[in-house]
């Protein structure tokens, strides 16, 4: 294997397993540590057992610097067909082979190891390393950090680098992702006499074609064409489990869906336009001594940063290419914006290759990310007239 730095600490990383039902405080020490060893001035942030956000921070506090931000967890390998031991990198043919590899344990060692180019004592405005835990499942970690632990976060600097995989195109939006559940309530009874009954499926056909209905007229209010592939609210009905046997008429079944707001969208808007919807449905299944109960399981916002910030200026020279668009899939950015922080998606890997067996990075993207992180946040940070 390589003997870059940035590699092996890679290996360190990927060695945790941490999919988000499990914890992720060992792979939180070693990042905390890490930024200790630097010169940081560290807090591990507790959400629940087993569950900390990392927050290092150099320089003096309340100057408008820098946050670099990731997420430490990852998903399941279970199922999956992997040719090589998923929590150990192995690489083949330039590429680093791992879970997380790309998404996004490549950006945290990156961020890591470009310390050791950074005069940390010289910083003129204030560096801030945020990883966050369970932003696999809906970017709890970052969101239980904006409403919990605000306060004692005080004054962060205005703009955020996340290193989500984007292949170095610079992204400055992206959907958000909801996740609800409708609970259809029936009443049993023998299927030989349905009319002593309530049928939770029937009330959830019902509930399928409300949600149809709305999934349509969402697809007409389109917007962001030039940058996403579905510029309109996407909705997902992705799951859905009822009845317990072919003889009972089922008192129960559930629905789960996902939609993704577009950016700029208020994150209540489409969840209100969606219990509006179904309020017809709701009145029906109380005629028919039923009921339908909806509930917002996690709600990571959308992303929408203004463009030209001093971030984007830094990065641009690094990207793909010059013009920033949107990426499809929903980070920590949303939450970070209720902090007041504004940030753009830019890291190396692709996430074309994240979630699936034998994800990769190739090892001089990593490297060279190294390079970039250090540049920028000297660019940033080691001059107080840096950007406006």
């Amino acid at each position: 294997m390589s003997s870059a730095p940035v590699v092996q600490f890679l290996n360190e990383l990927v060695a945790y397993p941490t999919i988000s039902d499990r914890p992720v405080d060992a792979i939180a020490g070693s990042l905390a540590q890490r930024a200790e060893d630097a010169g940081g001035r560290v807090e591990c942030l507790s959400s629940s057992p087993g569950k900390v956000n990392v927050v290092a921070r150099f320089g003096p506090q309340g100057t408008d610097g820098l946050v670099l931000s990731g997420h430490m967890d990852v998903v399941p390998t279970t199922g999956q067909d992997w040719t090589s031991d998923p929590f150990s990198v192995t690489e083949r043919n330039g590429k680093l082979y791992g879970r997380g590899t790309a998404d996004m344990k490549g950006f945290l060692a990156a961020a890591t190891i470009a310390l050791e180019r950074i005069p940390i004592t010289q910083l003129e405005r204030e560096l801030v390393f945020i990883w966050t835990h369970d932003e696999e499942v809906g970017c709890r970690g970052s969101r239980i950090l904006a409403e919990q632990w605000k306060k004692k976060l005080g004054t962060l600097p205005r703009f955020a680098w996340i290193g989500e995989p984007t292949s170095f195109q610079l992204c400055r939006m992206h959907p958000g992702h909801t996740t609800i559940e409708i609970e259809c309530t029936g009443r049993a009874a023998h299927s030989s006499r349905p009319g002593l009954g309530t049928n939770a499926i029937h009330i959830a056909r019902l509930t399928l074609e409300a949600l149809d209905e709305l999934a349509e007229i969402w697809k007409k209010d389109q917007q962001f064409t030039d940058h996403l592939e579905s510029p309109f609210t996407v909705m997902n009905v992705g799951m859905i489990e009822g009845g317990s046997a072919v003889n009972i008429v089922p008192d129960q079944c559930t629905i789960r869906l996902g939609i993704r707001p577009l950016p700029g969208e208020p994150e209540n808007q489409r969840i209100n336009e969606l219990c509006t919807a179904l309020e017809p449905i709701q009145r029906q299944a109380e005629l028919l001594q039923g009921a339908l109960t909806t509930t917002i399981v996690q709600v990571a916002p959308a992303l929408l940063t203004p463009a030209g910030t001093p971030l984007e200026a830094l990065l641009c020279p690094h990207a793909l290419k010059p013009e920033p668009t949107a990426a499809p899939f929903a980070t920590d950015g949303g939450n970070l914006a209720t902090l007041d922080v504004s940030s753009l998606v830019f890291g190396p890997g692709s996430i074309d290759v994240a979630h699936r067996a034998d994800e990769f990075i190739p090892a001089q993207d990593l490297i060279e990310c190294v390079d970039m992180i250090a540049s920028v946040v000297r660019s940033r940070c080691l001059s107080s007239a840096a950007g406006a």
